[in-house]
């Protein structure tokens, strides 16, 4: 099957459809990480709204779906990157990728150095996407009540 996507900054309107995947993404990712409770899962509509209109949301869209999202938040020099999230249906097509590389131009743009983001160390797909990305792991904690890594990626590093 032919996909073609197109990635773009989230609108206001668009809170609903990123509601609904960051809500299919993040319960599948409790399951595959052991977890019960995630903040993902009690964010609302207003709460995306919100998002959108004060980080950066991109959005991926195939017909017009929405199945793809990643917030982005910067702070000086480094930012945190957030609710990434691909459709099960619609993996392994290049949609993650995708945005996480426009994602790194945005950020090489704004003249970010580091960005960073936390997953669960046990979910091995995640990690290795990570890693294939050029994230390495600083520091693991349990403060969540379980493995969290925090992953980092340095602009102009050997990593990159």
């Amino acid at each position: 099957m032919d996909y073609s996507f197109i990635i773009r900054r989230a609108k206001a309107s668009d809170a609903t459809d990123v509601y609904t995947i960051v809500q299919k993404a993040f319960r599948e990712y409790a399951q595959a990480a052991g977890l019960n409770d995630l903040e993902a899962l009690r964010e609302t509509v207003d709460d995306i709204e919100r998002e959108i209109r004060s980080k950066v949301v991109y959005i991926a869209l195939i017909d017009k779906a929405v199945v793809g999202t990643v917030r982005v938040d910067i702070s000086g020099d480094t930012a945190y990157i957030s609710r990434f999230a691909v459709n099960a249906s619609h993996r392994n097509i290049g949609i993650g990728k995708s945005l996480m590389n426009l994602v790194d131009k945005y950020l090489i743009s704004k003249k970010v150095r580091q960005v960073s983001l936390h997953t669960a160390s046990r979910y091995c797909i995640l990690m290795r996407f990570y890693y294939g990305r050029g994230f390495y792991v600083e520091s693991v904690s349990h403060d969540r009540g379980y493995p969290r890594a925090r992953l980092v990626k340095e602009y102009n590093s050997f990593c990159h």
